[in-house]
């Protein structure tokens, strides 16, 4: 599915590139999905997903959601490869997702 004009890839105070809201996200809503291809090699732009059985699969990442960027105070988190808000977004906030416990905070 297309990013829908919701977000777009911007030098980022937090590292290289990020993600951004170009209008107000609410609380819930769908941000875009994660496209890419399937790798079994580990790499920048890779997304680890685990499925019901424990089994690891990398997608590369190929569109703008690539560029998220990790906080311990996320505003948006992956459903698989669809983002979500988890609270409301304004107009030029970065997007940040919680890469897990192996990262360096970022408030």
């Amino acid at each position: 599915m297309s990013l829908g004009g919701r977000v777009a890839a911007r030098k980022s105070p937090v590292h290289g590139k990020g993600v951004f809201a170009l209008r107000r996200l609410r609380k819930g809503q769908y941000i875009g999905s994660f496209e890419g291809r399937r790798t079994t090699k580990d790499g920048t732009y890779v997304l680890w997903l685990i499925d019901e059985d424990g089994r690891e699969t990398g997608i590369r990442g190929q569109n703008d959601l690539r560029f998220l960027n990790h906080s311990r105070r996320p505003n948006a988190e992956l459903e698989d490869l669809d983002l979500y808000a988890i609270r409301n977004i304004q107009p030029g906030a970065e997007i940040y997702i919680d890469y897990g416990e192996s990262w360096n905070d970022v408030e």
